[in-house]
């Protein structure tokens, strides 16, 4: 009994100085190549520049990460850890509504504090696809035991539809919060806590009101771009492959080789057509919004109702993202554009987010669409349908209508609404 209270008083054990120094060190690193990573994408960031914002030599930086890609992958890592401390976190609360209401709650507080300077923000993890495949695949099932876990909030599942929309509700969930830096900050710091209730009122409600039908009419890529003005067929090809490559393998991963090889054509063929790479783009954006403005005037113009004009355009930008043949141009590509070029990006995105607002409010106004908050509401949609492109391989496991009412139905119906699934659904999932 002596002998164990001797080892309760023990002091604890202290690590030596020189450890305690090396991982101080080591974190300021992962620090530095984060904040570095959210600006110019992981393979826009360089030892360099990470050695500069640290006080060391490139030399020194290597002692604690013998490459690049390997200080990434740290930097990767540790950001899925918190993450996944996030949803465990929610996955405590008693049910479904609640799980997502903490998620959310946790990731607008983390705002607020990364802004106060407080915390750290979490990386960008699109990137991880940038990464060779040894260090990507690791960390791909780190990242999927969180989605599973996230996925988990809306369990148990009562059948494969009911997993799929398990699914469906998760990336979407995953996604607003990924997207939420880019927009939260128009707000006061006072205001976040109002903003994420916002937030989980539209995830709840959903967009529809009680009894609105889920009945979309899809435009054709053809109706799409028939209502475009006329594009040279050879440039057009260039965006449609590079738009889908910048998707998949992130902004350095699209390179002129690989673009040209794929329409076996001259390096001298691209620069015909476009000066720079950056120039690529920058119009694989403005092309992506154009085709996004071209399906909300298409809606607009065919819809008898608000509710129709909404649910029509999302469903059809929703389609070209399952189709992936050429998809809108991923958000994410935006950290390799020069600060100039993104700012003009920047501005068209909340182009479309405005002409959604004017959307919700006169479906507001008409009693066809929920009393939300139409920029919340406005900025969820822009998530949702950007973040489509990654689903497409989930999308293919089903009809394409019946993959398109699921995802859809996130923002139609909300996060807990199960009618998604059709007769012989449970009434308690009802």
């Amino acid at each position: 009994m002596e002998f164990a209270e001797q080892i309760l008083d023990r002091p604890p054990e202290r690590k030596p100085r020189s450890r305690a120094r090396f991982e101080r060190k080591r974190e300021a690193i992962l620090d530095a190549a984060a904040e570095l990573i959210n600006l110019h994408g992981a393979r826009g960031a360089t030892l360099q520049e990470v050695a500069t914002a640290v006080g060391l030599n490139t030399t020194s930086v290597t002692y604690y990460f013998r490459r690049k890609e390997q200080l990434a992958a740290a930097v990767f890592e540790r950001s899925i850890e918190r993450l996944g401390e996030m949803a465990r976190k929610a996955a405590a609360e008693p049910d479904a509504r609640a799980r997502v209401a903490r998620f959310i709650r946790l990731h607008v507080e983390l705002r607020a504090r990364v802004i106060a300077g407080e915390a750290r923000p979490l990386v960008n993890l699109s990137d991880i696809r940038t990464l060779d495949d040894e260090l990507r695949q690791a960390l791909y099932q780190r990242y999927l035991a969180v989605f599973d876990l996230i996925r988990g909030f809306w369990g148990p599942f009562c059948s494969d539809d009911h997993r799929e929309l398990g699914a469906a509700r998760a990336h979407m969930l995953l996604e607003v919060v990924f997207w939420l830096p880019v927009w939260l900050a128009r707000y006061a710091i006072n205001d976040f806590g109002r903003v994420g209730r916002r937030i989980c009122d539209v995830l709840a409600e959903g967009l529809g009101v009680p009894g609105a039908r889920w009945e979309p009419r899809l435009f054709s890529e053809d109706e799409i771009r028939a209502a475009m003005p006329p594009q040279d067929p050879a440039a057009e090809n260039f965006l449609r492959v590079a738009t889908r490559l910048i998707n998949e393998s992130g902004y350095r991963g699209a390179s002129v080789v690989r673009i040209v090889e794929e329409l076996n054509v001259t390096k001298g063929s691209f620069y015909h057509h476009l000066d720079a790479k950056d120039d690529l783009v920058l119009e694989c954006f403005r092309q992506s919004y154009k085709r996004v403005a071209v399906a909300q005037w298409l809606a607009h113009r065919e819809g008898a109702s608000e509710w129709e004009r909404l649910t029509w355009a999302i469903a059809s930008l929703i389609d070209i993202q399952f189709r992936a043949d050429w998809p809108l141009t991923r958000t994410t590509a935006l950290q390799a554009l020069p600060s100039d070029l993104r700012s003009d990006v920047v501005r068209r995105s909340d182009r479309i987010a405005l002409r959604f607002m004017g959307t919700l409010v006169d479906g507001q106004r008409e009693g066809s669409i929920n009393l939300v908050d139409p920029m919340v509401a406005s900025q969820l949609i822009l998530s949702t349908l950007n973040s489509a492109f990654d689903l497409k391989r989930w999308a293919a496991r089903m009809p394409r209508d019946k993959a398109i009412a699921f995802y859809a139905s996130t923002l139609a119906n909300g996060l807990f609404d199960d009618r998604v699934l059709g007769p012989g659904t449970p009434d308690a999932l009802v």
